[in-house]
């Protein structure tokens, strides 16, 4: 353990006008308040935060980071309190602590609660000050270092899969490889030791049996460049044995069939030096198509520049290159934690709004949208983890997006408002539709309306944590309007059956009695019938259900269901296809949006059966102008050619439009087709139908 002018000196060395003082009161306080404590190992648990300290050191941060990792468990496992950290501390140091403290006290329903919550507050005040990151990093390596320790097989897995699943990859995302790596290994240990024995003893094996092969090939590569004036620095190494397992995971392949599990990095002087190094690799050795990633034209979004190639050398052996300059690597050793290096006695902070971490701005987005703690865990994970592609605006701006992403993606990567108003694309300009899916390099241009808004439809197109979570977020806002707007139909309809009028205070009452918020809760409660007319009647006016007055009144009059959106507020039946200028009736069922069936609906009877507790019924009108809907046709061709295009033809020229077909039946003489017709009522589906039966190459049509 470091000692405390060990720690100050360490700080000192790098920073001469760093707070010396800060930095004592706070070894001083952390040592007196955890006391005797101890950890799993049987250390001091004093230890843990100046290690943690010690690490940060290493990376150069200022005095308040400092300071910070060394109170990091002071409020949490000790009787110190935030207030006291601000007054000894300052506020500064005092929010920095709180945003790097354990959440342990949180009481949740699950792992994933638990989980969503740690990490919303913890993005949260990443967001503000992102040291708090470095600190929770910095703090997560040490316990991964010591985890050993703790007896617990299953508390020990718990910790490793969240380091895999969280820390990891956060690390990664601002640049601390080193970090990742030493992370990655320590969790894949614990996670599968097998595994981990069985390449662990195998690169071992290999690495008798050929020698120092990494030596030689580092010395052939420096000789190499240094012959055409190049002086770099080469290391070589094995690659780590999570890093080969998950190559071996995603290839399908075994450990012998492995050929790239040496790397070598090449640190020339200047970033023209890299592309010159890089010609004379390719000169000297075959490159492996596909494997050549150039990321200081295109850094990746964390900042890191370099270049990556893959040869064969001697004895076909493929090996890994990279090469970069010295800052290059500078930046890619500290990452993120370079840009708070101390630069003429001065910190240079990395505002959150940097272009290089604009994704934490997108966390924050997705935290303040997601309904759920999944939503918010999976929209993270995406978020952070994924694969990246460049795609270009049409002036050239570049984003990033993970592989797979569509137009969708791209459109709320430049702007929310965008994503919401997207109609189409076009991808090198050429239109297309928007589940398109984006390659590297492509120009993407978006076109958008003002009258266009997210669809329910796009759900299965996105796949970005931000676009998911901005669709869901606009489509929860209109089911929530229009649940309300329904529901006030509803409540209206309940009033005017009431025995008499109601007291200008009636709903305040009434929602004391039902517990509710406010009047839309009450709205979106008879909207979704968690509530029952008889309830929300006894409640309005008591005495009213239990003169069994609720069960006589008959419903005043049709209730419109036009404005609101199918698959929001209701759902048109499957089993009938209503359209607008059907007779209709809604089923109504606990917790659950009304379903609309056509009044001759043949599955009507069968609901009917069902006891009231289950099933309860609501008069609908479709209301004047109302929007079209979906009808479904099954209509019998006789088997010649040309015929179903006779099919399509008529229904095109009546300005309807196929939405599916599916082939039902099909023998010697007719085939039997189901067509999925979008029409605007029930008029314009009867005159389609009637032209149908009036051509020669169709039998029959019947409505389903």
């Amino acid at each position: 353990m470091l000692r405390q002018y060990e720690l100050v000196d360490r700080v000192l060395d790098y920073d001469p006008n760093a707070d010396e003082a800060l930095l004592n009161r706070a070894y001083v306080f952390s040592m007196q308040k955890h006391g005797t404590q101890k950890r799993a190992s049987g250390d001091p648990y004093f230890s843990h935060p100046i290690e943690v300290a010690g690490i940060l050191t290493d990376l150069h941060l200022d005095d308040e980071t400092i300071a910070t990792a060394i109170l990091h468990d002071t409020v949490e496992d000790t009787v110190a309190t935030p207030e006291e950290i601000e007054q000894l501390f300052g506020p500064s140091v005092a929010r920095l602590v709180d945003g790097v403290t354990k959440l342990s006290k949180i009481e949740a329903q699950s792992d994933n609660e638990r989980a969503a919550e740690n990490l919303r507050k913890f993005l949260l005040a990443m967001s503000d000050d992102i040291r708090v990151l470095l600190v929770k990093l910095a703090d997560r390596l040490h316990n991964m270092r010591t985890l050993h320790h703790i007896k617990s097989e299953e508390k020990r897995r718990r910790i490793a899969r969240e380091t895999i699943d969280i820390y990891a990859p956060l690390a990664e995302r601002v640049g601390m490889y080193e970090f990742m790596r030493e992370m990655q290994e320590l969790a894949f240990e614990q996670l599968e030791p097998d595994a981990y024995q069985s390449i662990t003893r195998r690169l071992a094996q290999l690495k008798e049996g050929g020698g120092d092969k990494i030596a030689k090939i580092g010395s052939g590569l420096k000789l190499l460049l240094a012959r055409h004036g190049i002086d770099a620095e080469i290391s070589g190494r094995e690659k780590h044995p999570y890093s080969i397992w998950r190559k071996m995971a995603e290839r399908h392949i075994s450990f012998e069939q492995l050929s790239d599990i040496m790397a070598f990095r090449a640190i020339v002087p200047e970033d023209e030096d890299c592309y010159r190094a890089l010609g004379e690799v390719h000169r000297r050795w075959p490159f492996v198509p596909g494997r050549f990633k150039d990321y200081i034209s295109t850094p990746k979004r964390n900042g890191y520049r370099s270049l990556h190639t893959s040869v064969i050398h001697a004895e076909n052996t493929r090996v890994e290159i990279q090469i970069r300059s010295r800052a290059m690597h500078a930046e890619a050793e500290f990452g993120l934690a370079a840009h708070w290096a101390y630069k003429e006695g001065k910190v240079r902070p990395v505002p959150g709004a940097d272009a290089d971490h604009s994704w934490i701005r997108d966390l924050v987005e997705i935290l303040d949208t997601a309904a759920t703690p999944e939503e918010l865990l999976e929209h993270t994970r995406m978020a952070m983890y994924a694969d990246r592609i460049f795609a270009f605006t049409p002036k050239g701006e570049l984003i990033q997006l993970p592989k797979g992403a569509t137009p969708i993606d791209f459109a709320y990567a430049v702007h929310t408002e965008l994503g919401d108003q997207a109609v189409g694309a076009k991808v090198n300009g050429r239109v297309v539709p928007l589940s398109t899916v984006i390659d590297n390099g492509d120009q993407v241009a978006i076109l958008h309306s003002k009258a266009q808004e997210p669809q329910t439809a796009w759900l299965d197109v996105a796949i970005t944590g931000k676009a998911l979570a901005g669709i869901r977020r606009h489509l929860r806002h209109k089911e929530r309007d229009e649940q309300q707007q329904l529901g006030r139909k509803l409540l209206d309809d309940i009033v005017a059956r009431l025995p008499a009028p109601l007291a200008a205070d009636a709903t305040e009452h009434a929602l004391r009695r039902l517990k509710l918020a406010d009047e839309p809760a009450l709205l979106a409660a008879v909207a979704r019938r968690t509530l029952s007319d008889a309830a929300v009647m006894e409640a309005l006016m008591p005495g009213s259900a239990g003169a069994d007055v609720a069960e006589a009144a008959p419903q005043t009059q049709a209730i419109s269901i036009k404005g609101l959106t199918p698959g929001v507020a209701f759902d048109l039946a499957q089993c009938c296809h209503p359209v607008p200028g059907d007779r209709i009736v809604g089923l109504r069922r606990p917790d659950a949006g009304i379903e609309v069936h056509a009044i001759d609906c043949g599955v009507l009877a069968e609901l009917a059966e069902r006891s009231a507790e289950e099933t309860d019924w609501v008069d609908l009108a479709w209301g004047e102008g109302a929007d079209g809907a979906v009808a479904r046709l099954s209509v019998m061709v006789k088997n010649e050619p040309g015929a179903l295009g006779i099919v399509s033809t008529i229904i095109g020229r009546h300005k309807a439009n196929i939405v599916e077909l599916r082939l039902d039946t099909r023998d010697t003489r007719f085939h039997t087709n189901q067509i999925d017709v979008e029409v605007h009522d029930r008029a314009q589906l009867l005159r389609v139908m009637s032209a149908l039966r009036a051509a020669d190459a169709v039998h029959s049509v019947e409505r389903v």
